[in-house]
């Protein structure tokens, strides 16, 4: 379903990409590479941050809450608004709140995917659902489903030591502990109860998602998008959108995927099944990470002022 506002670079199988032997063979691995484009010569920060606001009630309101404000896109706004925060103690300063909203926008736009567990709603309401993945969705295939648990990261550099803390958050969430968790919370929300499928369809996921299952059965429909938004010091030095940025870019991303996938396939060798999950590592580059947060926290305090 690509309905996505931003062109489409790299949408492939990690073996299609990759040139490095030991991963080559790894087809449950994928690399997307999007980015934005420019007007008068300038990346288009507006662009950004209307497709942020743009999804941000998928993630900071219950289905419930958008259910009640169906078409009153400003009441959504503001709404969603009061449930992201702006204390000096918190991570919207690095940027964290910013990659989980444009995950769940990809995750409805390009995999047409359903929102199950909007995690800033709970990390507002309930600290216990909001431990484990950014976000949780579900992909309807015919009769049968795909369950996507997403990482989210907004980081001013993807260098090595950046990928090492994201591979180790990435494993650490697939310990069987932490997915039966998971797991539990989403049967436990009713918020699984009113997505709009067929009642056969949604008791075939909550018996798949029982902890009395295996977690080993549950592992070949999960999907792990990991989306990396992501300063870059050649989109910060671009002014319009021509096929040698493009191919820099191109070049840029296959590098870090390969690099990212290596460093996982180390670290994963304790998670049993571990090929049989599926990987999506989402690569999005800005300019200057500081421009967007700073401009994001202003529409939040003005959202927040319309209560």
């Amino acid at each position: 379903m690509d309905n996505i506002s931003f062109e489409v670079l790299i949408d492939e199988s990690l073996a299609d990409v990759t040139s490095v032997d030991e991963l080559m063979f790894l087809v449950n691995k994928h690399i997307v590479s999007l980015i934005n484009d420019f007007e008068d010569g300038k990346w288009r920060y507006s662009k950004f941050q209307s497709y942020l606001w743009d999804n941000i009630a998928l993630t900071a309101l219950s289905e419930k809450e958008r259910s009640a404000l169906i078409d009153q896109s400003h009441t959504s706004l503001v709404a969603a608004a009061q449930n992201l925060r702006l204390t000096d103690n918190d991570n919207i300063g690095q940027g964290s709140e910013i990659a989980e909203v444009f995950l769940y926008g990809l995750m409805r736009h390009k995999f047409n995917a359903l929102p199950v567990v909007p995690k800033i709603f709970y990390k507002q309401n309930s600290q216990d659902n909001a431990k484990g993945a950014d976000s949780v969705h579900i992909v309807i295939n015919g009769d049968d489903f795909t369950l996507w648990f997403g990482e989210a990261k907004f980081y001013n550099s993807i260098a090595d030591a950046r990928l090492d803390s994201i591979v180790d958050s990435v494993v650490n969430s697939l310990t069987t502990d932490k997915l039966k968790k998971e797991n539990a919370i989403i049967t436990n929300l009713s918020d699984l109860d009113k997505l709009p499928v067929e009642a056969s369809l949604r008791e075939k996921i909550k018996s798949a998602l029982d902890n009395r299952e295996s977690i080993d059965l549950l592992k070949p429909k999960i999907h792990i998008p990991i989306l990396i938004l992501h300063e870059c010091k050649t989109t910060l030095g671009t002014t319009d959108l021509t096929d040698s940025y493009r191919n820099e870019i191109i070049t840029y991303h296959k590098n870090r995927a390969n690099t990212y996938f290596q460093k996982q396939l180390i670290k994963s060798e304790s998670i049993h099944k571990h090929e049989k999950i599926n990987f999506h590592l989402i690569l999005f580059p800005v300019p200057n990470k500081k421009e967007i947060v700073k401009t994001f926290v202003q529409a939040v305090s003005f959202y927040k002022g319309q209560k």
